[in-house]
């Protein structure tokens, strides 16, 4: 059980989950139902368990030079061999699921899964890092849509949502490792361009994304989505006070990059305006 466990934290499921719920919801929102609700959350799942084990297996090396105590293949708790078998297997599953939904969704979560890969390499440590996100996190709310019967063409402002929300969680993910993957040689765009711009990044990218959600749509901008535009442009100044009174550290404003990442799925959900 405790192995299982493990090998179930390497697949780092605190993000992967946070994403298959807000995909899974924004199909929900959008009109699926019954096994075509299924099928898109168990795709998007195995695209989450597939980025998550292949980067434990390639990055173990490195978490243990680290000392990443809280990696399950750097503190022993789970084998290498075993991280890269289950990222295998998530990776061959995740067309799986989206077969009954049709060629067009299974090309999309296909080219989503390969994206994904190109992040863990080559393209972590390199300028392009966020590029992997800006797509992947761009064509999941895509894949949403084109999953409907009749495969309908998603909305250009769901797109790019989509892909600024995936862009902002980039740049506030690596924030708490900047120091660990900086020791190991890792030099994607964030930390190119040091802690306090990508706080910057973050913070513009994810409001854009809010902006997006409340502009975006046809029609007058819902209450809903001024509402959370509002509170968006709340939280986001209060993140980065609360990060510059503990000394840099951020995990602030990484909450508070999750708080406005919740308020776009719930804009999304709550619109009904997508197809």
């Amino acid at each position: 059980m405790s192995r299982a466990l493990a090998l179930f934290r390497s697949a780092h499921p605190e993000p992967g989950l946070a994403v298959t719920g807000a995909m899974t919801l924004l199909a929900f929102g959008v009109g699926h139902r019954g096994w075509r609700l299924t099928l898109v959350a168990l795709a998007v799942a195995a695209t989450q368990f597939s980025v998550g084990w292949v980067n434990d297996w390639l990055d173990a090396d490195r978490d243990r030079r680290a000392g990443r105590h809280d990696k399950p293949i750097a503190e022993g708790a789970v084998s290498r061999h075993a991280v890269g078998l289950a990222g295998l297997l998530a990776t061959l599953a995740i067309p799986l699921p989206a077969l009954p939904l049709g060629a067009v969704p299974t090309v999309v979560i296909s080219v989503i899964g390969v994206f994904a890969l190109l992040y863990d390499w080559p393209l972590k440590s390199t300028a392009f890092s966020v590029v992997p996100y800006l797509v992947a996190f761009g064509l999941l709310p895509a894949f949403v849509v084109v999953s409907l019967p009749g495969h309908p063409a998603p909305p250009a402002w769901l797109v790019a949502a989509g892909a600024l929300l995936g862009g902002g969680a980039h740049f506030a993910n690596v924030l708490p490792d900047l120091a660990d993957d900086a020791a190991t040689g890792v030099r994607g765009l964030p930390h190119r361009i040091g802690a306090r711009w990508s706080q910057i990044a973050a913070a513009v990218l994810l409001l854009g994304a809010t902006l997006t959600l409340v502009l975006g749509p046809p029609g007058p901008p819902s209450w809903p989505g001024l509402v959370g535009a509002a509170a968006a442009v709340v939280v986001l100044p209060f993140g980065w006070y609360a990060t510059q009174r503990a000394n840099g550290r951020p995990v602030a404003l990484f909450r508070a990059v999750m708080v406005v990442a919740l308020i776009d799925v719930l804009l999304l959900v709550l619109s009904g305006r997508v197809v």
